[in-house]
């Protein structure tokens, strides 16, 4: 039996990584790191399979919005940076040998002229249940319906992006 792929979106803070900077990495490819959240954490290691495919949304970013597509191309292992004391996502409490984070390495698929904005977002009928569009919704990783992820492809293709 097939198990269907399932789509997600992940936000990152462009100054700090951005779709550019996915887009300029090594096979436009890179691992999503220092997620430091229980929830997000379990949709990346238990949920998140190769060929989901993922929003890239800037967050912190004037205006926040989704700056285009990636897919995972290698599913869930311990987040190395959690054991690095002189990485800002550092845990003590995690170790190799009882690793506590995860991450997925991700592929860019399509990088957006420009970013879809969260207030034009709002506007779309189709996305009105939408995760990311719940008030206090704040998780930097989370699930996103089919006819969700549809919705926003459509707008960028008619917008040009």
């Amino acid at each position: 039996m097939e198990i269907a792929m399932k789509h997600w979106l992940m936000k990152t803070e462009p100054d700090c990584f951005s779709v550019s900077d996915l887009a300029n990495s090594p096979n436009q490819t890179t691992f999503w790191d220092g997620v430091r959240n229980y929830q997000a954490r379990n949709f990346m290691r238990d949920e998140m399979k190769i060929g989901d495919l993922v929003l890239v949304y800037h967050s912190n970013a004037s205006p926040p919005g989704v700056a285009g597509v990636a897919k995972v191309v290698a599913e869930s292992y311990p987040d190395h940076t959690a054991w690095d004391k002189n990485d800002k996502h550092y845990d003590a409490k995690s170790t190799p040998d009882s690793p506590r984070w995860f991450m997925v390495d991700i592929q860019l698929e399509r990088q957006f002229a420009d970013v879809i904005p969260l207030g034009e977002l709002r506007e779309i009928k189709s996305l009105e249940e939408m995760e990311l569009l719940r008030k206090g919704s704040r998780l930097s990783v989370q699930p996103v319906q089919k006819k969700e992820f549809t919705a926003i492809l459509k707008e960028a293709d008619r917008r040009g992006l």
